[in-house]
C-alpha cells in the first residue's frame, strides 16, 4: 500500500509542477512579499488615530471610576464620559453595552501609580479604543509628572516604528503562511475533479490502492506542497533579519491548516463531483471561515502571529485545537468518500 500511495503522491507533484496554477501562486506571493515595505508605508499614512476618531469615534462612550484629569484629556480628544461611582456601576453598563470601556483611576496625583482600562472582546472595537485613548494618556501621563516634579528627557530612538511591528507579524506573516494552503486547497478540488470528469477515478482505482489512500495520496501531495512553500517564506523572512521565534510550531501548524483546507475543498468535490461548483463552496466556507474566526478567540492568525513573536502563554496546545479539528474533519471525509463512485 506505501508503494501505490507514493506514486499516486509523486505523480500529483509532477503535474501541479507542471501546471501554471502553482507558479502563479508563487508569484502572487513573492509579489506581496516583495512590495511589503510599500504596503507597511501607505498604512503608516494611514495609521491617523484623528482620522479614525472622525469615522469610528463620535459613538465611543468611556466609563469613568474615580475623579481624575484624565476625564478632561479625554473630552477633549472628543469622546463622551461617563462617570461612575464604582466599579460595580460600571461594569453593570459596560455589559449592557452602555459604555465601550471604563477607566479605573486612583483620584489622588500621588497615588496614581497604575490605571486600569477594561476593554470588550472584540478585538476590532478594542483596536480602535485603544488607538483613540492613546493620545490622552500620554497628555495625562505628562501632567503627572509635571505635578509630581518628574523630569524626561526625550531622545529620538532610531528603528522601526511599532506599526512595522503590528504589520509584519499580524499581516505579513500570517498570509504567507496560510496563502499556501488555501491554494492547496483550490489544487485539491481540481486534482480530484479533474479525475472524476475525465473518467479516469476508475482507473486510478485499478491500482492497489483503496479509494481513501487515493483521496489522502492527493492531499498530501497539496499539502507538501504548501508547507514548502512556508518554509521558502519562513528562510526569506529570517534572511531579511526578521526575528521569527517558535519556527517548528509555526510550521506544524501551517501544515495543519493547509490540511484542513485540502481536506475541506475534497469534501465538497466528494459531495459534489463538479470543478465549478465544488471550487464556489470551497471560497464561500473560506470566506465564512475567516469572517468567524475574527469573533474567536482560537484562531489561525492569531496563534501564529503570537507564536512568532514568542507569546509565554502560546504554544503547543494551540496549535493542538487545530489538530483534533483536522482530525475530525479527516474522519469525515474518508466516511464520505464512497459517495465519489455512487
Amino acid at each position: 500500500m506505501i508503494i501505490p500511495f507514493l506514486a499516486v503522491v509523486k505523480k500529483e507533484l509532477v503535474s501541479v509542477i507542471r501546471d501554471r496554477t502553482i507558479v502563479i501562486s508563487i508569484l502572487i506571493q513573492l509579489f506581496i512579499a516583495s512590495f511589503s515595505s510599500a504596503l507597511l508605508l501607505g498604512m503608516l499614512s494611514l495609521y491617523d488615530s484623528d482620522t479614525i476618531m472622525r469615522f469610528s469615534g463620535a459613538g465611543i462612550k468611556i466609563g469613568m471610576v474615580g475623579e481624575s484629569p484624565l476625564s478632561s484629556f479625554i473630552r477633549q480628544r472628543g469622546l463622551t464620559i461617563v462617570p461612575f461611582a464604582t466599579l460595580g456601576e460600571a461594569e453593570t453598563d459596560f455589559f449592557q453595552n452602555k459604555v465601550s470601556a471604563i477607566f479605573v483611576v486612583p483620584e489622588g496625583i500621588k497615588d496614581t501609580k497604575e490605571i486600569k482600562l477594561y476593554l470588550p472582546d472584540n478585538e476590532a472595537v478594542s483596536s480602535i479604543i485603544r488607538m483613540v485613548v492613546q493620545e490622552p494618556l500620554k497628555q495625562y501621563e505628562n501632567y503627572l509628572r509635571e505635578k509630581n516634579g518628574v523630569e524626561v528627557r526625550y531622545t529620538d530612538l532610531k528603528g522601526k516604528p511599532s506599526t512595522s511591528f503590528e504589520f509584519i507579524y499580524s499581516v505579513l506573516l500570517p498570509m504567507l503562511m496560510l496563502f499556501p494552503a488555501f491554494v492547496s486547497g483550490s489544487m485539491s478540488v481540481d486534482s480530484l475533479t479533474e479525475e472524476v470528469e475525465n473518467n479516469t477515478l476508475q482507473t486510478l482505482l485499478s491500482a492497489p490502492l483503496s479509494l481513501n489512500g487515493m483521496i489522502s495520496a492527493k492531499i498530501t501531495s497539496s499539502v507538501i506542497i504548501a508547507i514548502v512553500q512556508c518554509i521558502a517564506w519562513l528562510s526569506l523572512l529570517r534572511l531579511n533579519d526578521i526575528a521569527i521565534q517558535n519556527t517548528g510550531w509555526i510550521l506544524l501548524l501551517a501544515l495543519i491548516i493547509a490540511g484542513i483546507t485540502s481536506i475541506s475543498a475534497m469534501l465538497g468535490a466528494v459531495l459534489l463531483k463538479d470543478r465549478e461548483r465544488s471550487q464556489f463552496i470551497y471560497s464561500l466556507s473560506l470566506l465564512a471561515a475567516a469572517a468567524i474566526s475574527t469573533l474567536l478567540n482560537v484562531s489561525p492568525i492569531t496563534a501564529l502571529s503570537r507564536l512568532a513573536i514568542g507569546d509565554a502563554y502560546t504554544g503547543g496546545w494551540n496549535v493542538a485545537v487545530f489538530a483534533v479539528f483536522l482530525a475530525g474533519l479527516y474522519f469525515l471525509l474518508m466516511k464520505l468518500s464512497r459517495r465519489l463512485v455512487v
